[in-house]
């Protein structure tokens, strides 16, 4: 809690791995702390970052009252966003660890069963051979006993 000056922490960020779909997972670096006050005369940085709609009007003004203070709201809620943010890093995380997971095992389970049908099918073919040449083997000694 100590400011950056006197060896505190000037800034928080959280490192995961953000869940796009199940074959997506996509690293991201969000900065938690401090917060960027954002407010309606930020109009760019909200449109860009897609946070209201272009047909909201220009001047947007607040139809909010705080009770009590709004320090002591936003000493109440500092603490839950905070801990909002990083559950969701970690769900996003475990979300994307397990999607990772279920498709290399589905990649492994599809790369098993190439390889027992590769080698069924060499397993055959080699003992196709050997009946074949057991056959001619066979065919062989009858014509020479024939024939003497």
């Amino acid at each position: 809690m100590a400011p950056a000056e006197d060896g505190g922490i000037a800034e928080v960020y959280v490192l995961y791995t953000r869940f796009h779909n199940m074959v997506k997972q996509v690293p991201e670096i969000r900065k938690v702390l401090p917060l960027k006050v954002v407010d309606d005369t930020d109009r760019d940085y909200l449109l860009d970052e897609g946070l209201i709609p272009e047909s909201v009007p220009e001047r947007i003004m607040p139809l909010y009252e705080f009770e009590p203070s709004p320090e002591v709201v936003l000493d109440m809620l500092l603490p839950m966003y905070v801990r909002s943010r990083i559950r969701n890093a970690l769900l996003q995380s475990a979300a994307s660890e397990l999607a990772s997971r279920q498709t290399a095992m589905h990649t492994a389970n599809d790369n098993a069963h190439e390889m027992i049908a590769t080698y069924t099918r060499l397993a055959n073919a080699a003992r196709q051979a050997e009946i074949t040449t057991e056959i001619t083997e066979i065919v062989s000694g009858a014509d020479a006993l024939s024939g003497s």
